[in-house]
């Protein structure tokens, strides 16, 4: 084969009339309606984020960390525009792997499900690891004890097995194995739980604000309100998460973008109240770095001068991340099954359960990797790259909406980016920047991920792509029929 014919093969893309009528095949079930689609994204993004990285953003700009999540907002939303209208012209489970596929060719969209691999896998699983510090502070606060270090920490950690870990994984694991609709119902009852509990803590801090709290607002000026910005953005990943339900939504076309714009929404107006409720509830300087995830405690204290509120606190914690591993894991099923019937990864992924309408093998192979990271291993660096691989996607989706307009501009869209290309282009430039501000381990740590990928790639999953054997043969017939 030629150079030319190689390099047309890495970058052969899949037709979307194929994309959307494989979708369309209904071996998932569609029962997921517009509420179930927008309380998956809220509850992949409205996780830890929100108990832990308020402490660390009021330090960089004071009061005016308020306009710090409405930056990160307007920022995310260039590339939640971008999903809305890719998510509405191909409603497939995919996701932006899908649509990557469909606009730039195979290599990128392996690279993109690649990336999205690291970003589910590690961040589901540092998330697990989460839940359990928060169940021992529930614990302790309401009942006075907390499980032993020996079976609530991975080894290099003070411990042998992290079992709350476990727990949590297998709890989602059971509820996705009932069915897509099951899955839902629980989580909409779980986000609604947990945004419940954001409002008693905006409720109980008001109480106690004070207007001179704000003064000065921003004693960093923009410079510390672009850090923070930068800092929090990190809080708003998982607004895609509706993205990935493509083929179980009841009205794709119509729901999948008012999921993803609704819950980007949501989710910005709960973190804004909750900043305002903590600066003003609070000085701005008393919020220490090192006492992150105890700054939402703090304040409800001080406003009370009793410790129980912070008990209702951790109980939404745990409610939150147990919401965010549910969303996520059933995310990367649904990416995986997609991988999987192009040929990318083994066939084993795409096989569906004919009375539950999910991939029954996928999820259990997926919950049982995951649950073995959570449990045994330290993540440390390791979940901080999930944040390049977010970015990778996004600025691929970015760049998808415009190679799509180009080359398909016939194609019936539910829903149009505004002001393009100008919105895309910035979602771009925005994706890029917070990649290159990240550390430079972090991006190591991003680099061997990918030459890890490649190699995957190109030993098995070129080889068995459906797409590329498909091309095979059809080149081959045309050889033959062309022969004398």
């Amino acid at each position: 084969m030629s150079t030319r014919g190689t390099l047309h093969g890495l970058f052969r893309t899949k037709p979307v009339d194929v994309i959307v009528a494989e979708g369309g095949e209904g071996e998932l079930s569609r029962s997921m309606s517009l509420l179930q689609l927008t309380m998956f994204s809220v509850g992949a993004t409205l996780g830890t984020g929100i108990f832990v990285v308020l402490g660390e953003a009021v330090p960089l700009a004071g009061p005016a960390v308020v306009l710090a999540f409405v930056v990160a907002a307007v920022t995310a939303l260039f590339s939640a525009l971008s999903y809305a209208e890719l998510a509405g012209t191909i409603p497939v489970s995919g996701s932006s792997y899908s649509y990557a596929y469909a606009t730039m060719g195979e290599l990128v969209a392996w690279v993109c499900g690649w990336c999205l691999l690291l970003e589910y896998a590690v961040s589901v699983s540092a998330v697990a690891v989460g839940w359990g510090q928060y169940l021992n502070d529930f614990f302790n606060q309401t009942f006075g004890f907390t499980l032993p270090d020996a079976i609530s920490n991975p080894p290099g950690s003070g411990g042998y097995v992290n079992v709350p870990a476990i727990v949590v994984v297998m709890l989602a694991m059971l509820l996705l194995l009932r069915g897509a609709s099951e899955s839902a119902r629980v989580n909409t009852v779980m986000v609604l739980l947990k945004i419940g509990v954001l409002v008693f803590f905006c409720a109980v801090a008001f109480t106690a604000f004070k207007g001179g709290n704000l003064k000065p607002f921003a004693p960093m000026g923009w410079a510390g309100i672009q850090a923070a910005g930068s800092k929090v953005f990190f809080s708003y990943i998982g607004f895609d998460a509706a993205s990935t339900a493509g083929e179980e939504a009841r009205n794709p076309k119509r729901d999948l973008p008012l999921a993803i714009i609704g819950s980007l929404v949501i989710v910005t107006v709960v973190y804004v109240a909750v900043g305002l409720a903590a600066v003003g509830g609070m000085r701005w300087t008393e919020f220490k770095e090192g006492e992150t995830e105890a700054s939402l405690s703090v304040v409800l204290e001080r406003a009370t001068n009793t410790s129980w509120p912070g008990a209702v606190l951790s109980l939404g914690a745990v409610v939150a991340i147990a919401s965010v591993v549910l969303s996520v894991m059933y995310g990367q099923t649904r990416i995986l099954f997609a991988m999987s019937r192009d040929g990318l990864v083994p066939r084993i992924f795409q096989r569906v359960s004919p009375r539950h309408r999910v991939p029954v093998a996928n999820t259990l192979i997926v919950s049982g990797f995951i649950a073995l990271l959570a449990a045994a291993i330290p993540l440390g660096k390791l979940a901080d790259a999930t944040s390049i691989g977010t970015l990778f996607a996004f600025g691929l989706v970015n760049i998808g909406v415009m190679v799509l307009r180009r080359t398909r501009p016939d194609l019936p869209r539910s829903f149009r980016t505004p002001l393009f290309p100008v919105t895309p282009l910035l979602g771009v430039l925005f994706c890029a920047g917070l990649i290159f501000t990240l550390d430079g381990v972090t991006q190591r740590i991003f680099l061997a991920w990918m030459v890890v990928g490649l190699v995957v790639y190109f030993l098995y999953s070129r080889r068995h792509s459906l797409l590329g054997r498909n091309a095979a043969r059809t080149a081959t017939a045309t050889t033959q029929k062309g022969a004398p």
